[in-house]
């Protein structure tokens, strides 16, 4: 249950949906640097492998979790009056900040697989962020649905895993409340 008082919540969706775009132009940018490399198996192997490891990535990330937060987002409470609404470009550059250096890694890990595969580790990581993209977009149905927005306590999600074992429960608002969207769009 989420305890009352005074605390900060930060979007569920805005969470999910914060890294998508800084996966998903860095994995372009290296399938693209990974056409101009050979590689060991070429290119006739390495953009088929990229395209179908592009489309299990999304659906493995789309999927991964749902059930979890589906629950916590069916028993939510409301939030009180006396909470604190983090604003989603602030909850934007929270989470790109702590992701920066994995962001990086994965970027260079996918050129680098070029190498031996041309293109695939770049595909696998537009696939992540097309997932999370998605996900967040699932997110926004179910706001849309019910006329509500998820929120989550601030210390709750320390790696910003809105789904993750540390979160105790979702809270709402009413659709009006924050600066993002149903999906954490901007408005």
């Amino acid at each position: 249950m989420a305890g009352r008082g005074t605390h900060a919540l930060i979007r569920v969706a805005v969470i999910v949906r914060a890294p998508a775009g800084w996966l998903w132009w860095p994995g372009l940018l290296a399938a693209g640097i990974g056409m101009l490399i050979p590689g060991l198996t070429g290119r006739r192997i390495g953009l088929p492998a990229g395209a179908a490891l592009f489309l299990l990535a999304a659906a493995a990330v789309l999927v991964v979790r749902r059930g979890r937060y589906l629950t916590l987002a069916q028993e939510a409470t409301r939030a009180g009056t006396s909470v604190f609404l983090q604003d989603r470009a602030v909850t934007l550059r929270n989470r790109r900040r702590a992701l920066r250096w994995w962001l990086l890694l994965a970027f260079l890990a996918a050129v680098g697989s070029s190498f031996a595969v041309p293109a695939a580790g770049g595909l696998l990581l537009a696939g992540l962020g097309a997932g999370l993209w998605a996900k967040a977009l699932w997110l926004g149905r179910w706001e849309r649905a019910h006329g509500a927005l998820l929120w989550v306590r601030t210390d709750w999600v320390p790696r910003g895993r809105p789904a993750g074992p540390a979160v105790r429960a979702y809270e709402t608002t009413g659709p009006a409340a924050g600066d993002a969207g149903p999906g954490g769009a901007k408005r």
